[in-house]
């Protein structure tokens, strides 16, 4: 199969996506072979990629070039992303802002006009949902939207009926031409992040909860967030669009698609913003403990990758170690001044089970613990201060990273109004640290017995 040139950031007509490498003269650029292989034809097929070599840096004392010679294997967590974070890889990079612009479109195609029939609801259809948002020859076939409700549980043990469905992502296979350009082909899930009423209680359940996935070995050891759980798999016979729960609804599409594509090279992509990337890391690993991805061509276990992109934790260490275990593959994106990255678990997390770095504490095994390697950013002093969890800034920023964020030169009254925004939002973000620590302080008096 003859090689195939493609360029490092995917093709799209949003000129940020396509943005991904720094300028450089035109005549510095290296043609780098990746190892990818044919799903279609099962033959080993080069792809040739152009990379600017100024933007190339060296990985773990390598060469430039031989270091962008890496496989999509490799790009997907692979080898856990060594070499390829510090410093950030270009092709690693260019595949974070590509899924970034797809959890994106969620939010853009999202209807939040109250007088709209399809209020909190997708406003396209699933053949026209990609190009609506600009993103038409993104490479992907919308083929189903997710919809869930949480039921929530209120302080004093106040129970809240499960809401009605909400839009909250959609699944989507590579199509024939971006399949042979990836080298397999990619089912994709795409989550938003909390827009409901409903949705924002169910991010403040902070308890944890046994997952219990897998019937024949339920695993009560294994926790996770309350919220997130029921919003995963809480049912909903009355959603307008789809019924039943947002668990089953992706495992019935997911299962349908690898049916449909047994006899190629697949991947599963799961990517999410915020909450929508805790959904993301609870399907990875409902997936992997169901055995779903282990039946791929040849018998293959199908790799599982999450893009996380500001995302909380999940679940408990024993969630953490199993994920491992399992081999779902996590990248989480975070900015450091992101309070979303940091809850649940503020008080007691992966940092706090160990006293002096000695003794095990004996409430580790309810600490809560991220998943996964982490691309860190910081631009809290960039731009608009209040948009230190926005989406579109985290993809912004992995745009030029590793740069070191310019702050805007502003007038006076400027500076006067985010020097007063800023103290606000610190006041904000302060808050929301006190109360869920009061409410992880309170499950931890409860579970010692006091």
């Amino acid at each position: 199969m003859a090689a195939a040139k493609l360029a490092v950031a995917p093709s799209s007509p949003t000129k940020r996506l396509r943005a991904c490498m720094p300028p450089v003269a035109a005549t510095s650029t290296t043609h780098v072979t990746l190892r990818l292989s044919s799903n279609l034809q099962h033959k080993p097929a080069a792809t040739t990629v152009a990379v600017p070599t100024a933007a190339l840096a060296p990985v773990d004392g390598r060469s430039d070039v031989h270091a962008a010679a890496c496989s999509w294997q490799e790009v997907h967590g692979a080898d856990d992303w060594r070499g390829l974070v510090e410093p950030l890889h270009p092709l690693l990079r260019a595949e974070l802002v590509r899924y970034g612009e797809l959890v994106a479109a969620c939010y853009r195609a999202f209807d939040l006009d109250p007088r709209s029939k399809r209020y909190l609801n997708c406003k396209h259809g699933k053949k026209q949902i990609l190009r609506a948002v600009g993103m038409a020859d993104a490479g992907y076939e919308v083929t189903r939207y997710i919809y869930a409700a949480p039921d929530v549980t209120l302080p004093m043990g106040i129970s809240r009926p499960c809401s009605k469905s909400r839009w909250i992502g959609y699944v989507a296979v590579a199509s024939d031409k971006e399949a042979r350009r990836l080298g397999r082909r990619d089912i994709l899930v795409s989550f938003r992040g909390t827009v409901t009423c409903s949705e924002w209680l169910a991010n403040f359940m902070s308890a944890l909860a046994p997952a219990r996935f897998d019937p024949a070995d339920p695993r009560p050891n294994v926790r996770v967030e309350s919220g997130f759980l029921s919003l995963y798999t809480s049912d909903n016979d009355a959603g307008k669009f789809t019924s039943g729960s947002c668990r089953n609804q992706l495992l019935s599409e997911i299962s349908r698609l690898i049916a449909d594509h047994k006899h190629e090279d697949i991947s599963i992509t799961l990517a999410g913003h915020s909450m929508g990337s805790s959904l993301a890391l609870l399907l990875g690993y409902d997936l992997a403990e169901l055995g779903m991805n282990r039946g791929g061509h040849g018998g293959a276990i199908i790799p599982i990758t999450v893009f996380s992109f500001g995302g909380p934790r999940v679940g408990n260490l024993e969630f953490k170690h199993r994920c491992d275990e399992l081999g779902v593959k996590v990248l989480r994106v975070a900015n450091a001044n992101d309070p979303v990255t940091k809850m649940p678990g503020i008080l007691f997390n992966e940092a706090a089970r160990v006293l002096g770095g000695r003794y095990e504490m004996p409430w580790s095994k309810a600490c809560y613990a991220h998943v996964g390697v982490e691309v860190a950013l910081d631009f809290f002093k960039a731009g608009d201060v209040a948009c230190v969890h926005d989406l579109e800034v985290y993809i912004n920023q992995l745009l030029n990273f590793p740069k070191d964020a310019a702050v805007a030169t502003a007038s006076p009254a400027k500076r006067g109004e985010d020097e007063m925004m800023s103290g606000m939002l610190e006041s904000v973000f302060e808050s929301w640290r006190w109360k869920i620590a009061v409410i992880r302080t309170g499950e931890w008096l409860r579970m010692l017995g006091i």
